[in-house]
């Protein structure tokens, strides 16, 4: 009976054990502890040797260098910090700059800034709030997304999963191509080319669908919240179309052949399987989209009324945003004007980051993209 080892643990301090019974004289056996510790951890601290025949050890393997005080990794490592560190100190500097260029202007307005809509900060009393100017940068914008983004989707689609591979790659490069076109290019094709079928555009809507107040009025028509909302949907449909299409080519295969293999068809694995796991990536790129058309400048300084009021008409003439007022009326400024353009600026600045930032916390919220994504 003694030929079986008995193993036991030991309840010592030391930690678990492995009792090895050997029959001895008058039966008795003779206890071995062995002490057990975790793998690849020795227990005097030291690394276990292996391979060459040297050591105790239990497997084979060398200990794991030490990590080197100062070495690539760790100057890699400091580069990438400071570079961060950089850009928010870029951003609080910026923030800073324009809060104290706005704060005299501010001081000699004598209107209330948020709620004014007119701008005439150069007379003896200035007068001018953001009211309308940040009303009409928002409204164009969102309507160009309106405009863009089921367009946008409608090719980054049919590039990622219709088209053969040799045309969905020339015609994403072509698509790329529009984000290269300047802006004063896009401002110059929309006032000498595109107003024209716009304003006949405007004339029908008002015809038949007036009694909708956004095309209601009685004219003129033309340079409007329409024409220039067009324009700013062309220019941000190749960011929002080339974001989505990367999005939508990471879907993984087996989601897509698991909903064929059910028995979907091409719309209903598209729907089931690629929509829901590229929505993060969709939002992304139109709150980026959206930042792009709150900052707009030339391509709507060309193509808007310049009136600031606070209209939901869409086809008057009318409609000014923030940077388009900047670009219009810097030249002729004098130091409280320009204090108030900066002023103005300030806000669009406050405006952009809360867009951003809410882009960054929306994508947070799906750890599995984020992590796909890396």
């Amino acid at each position: 009976m003694g030929d079986t080892p008995d193993r036991s643990a030991n309840a010592g301090t030391g930690g678990p054990a492995v009792t090895i019974g050997h029959p001895g004289s008058a039966g008795a056996a003779l206890s071995v502890d062995v002490p057990v510790t975790p793998a690849g951890r020795a227990p005097d601290g030291a690394g276990w040797r292996g391979g060459d025949g040297g050591g105790t050890g239990l497997g084979g393997g060398g200990a794991l260098p030490r990590r080197r005080a100062f070495g690539a990794e760790r100057l890699f490592q400091g580069f990438t910090m400071a570079a961060g560190t950089m850009v928010l100190v870029i951003i609080v500097a910026i923030a800073i700059f324009l809060i104290a260029k706005a704060v005299p202007a501010l001081n000699a307005n004598t209107v209330n800034f948020l709620t004014f809509e007119g701008w005439f900060p150069n007379e003896a009393e200035p007068r001018f709030g953001i009211g309308a100017l940040a009303f009409g940068t928002v409204l164009t914008s969102v309507l160009a997304l309106l405009l863009a983004v089921p367009v946008a989707l409608g090719i980054a689609l049919y590039l990622s999963h219709y088209a053969p591979r040799r045309i969905g790659t020339a015609l994403g490069f072509l698509v790329d191509l529009l984000a290269a076109v300047p802006s004063v290019v896009f401002g110059l094709w929309g006032r000498d080319f595109f107003y024209s079928p716009v304003q006949e555009f405007s004339v029908w809507l008002n015809r038949y669908f007036g009694w909708i107040p956004i095309f209601g009025g009685e004219g003129p028509f033309g340079r409007s919240i329409l024409l220039g909302s067009l324009v700013l949907a062309i220019m941000v449909l190749p960011i929002i179309t080339s974001l989505s299409r990367e999005v939508f080519r990471q879907t993984p295969t087996a989601n897509e052949e698991a909903a064929l293999a059910l028995g979907a068809t091409k719309w209903e694995m598209i729907r089931t399987a690629v929509l829901p796991y590229g929505r993060p990536g969709v939002i992304g790129a139109t709150m980026l989209g959206l930042g792009r058309a709150l900052g707009e400048t030339i391509a709507l300084a060309m193509t808007l009324g310049i009136v600031s009021s606070i209209s939901f008409n869409i086809i008057e003439n009318g409609g000014n945003t923030v940077a388009a007022n900047i670009a219009n009326a810097f030249g002729e400024a004098n130091d409280v004007g320009r204090g108030a353009l900066i002023a103005s600026g300030l806000v669009l600045f406050s405006i952009t980051l809360i867009v951003n930032i809410t882009a960054r916390a929306i994508i947070y919220r799906r750890r599995e993209f984020t992590e796909s994504a890396a």
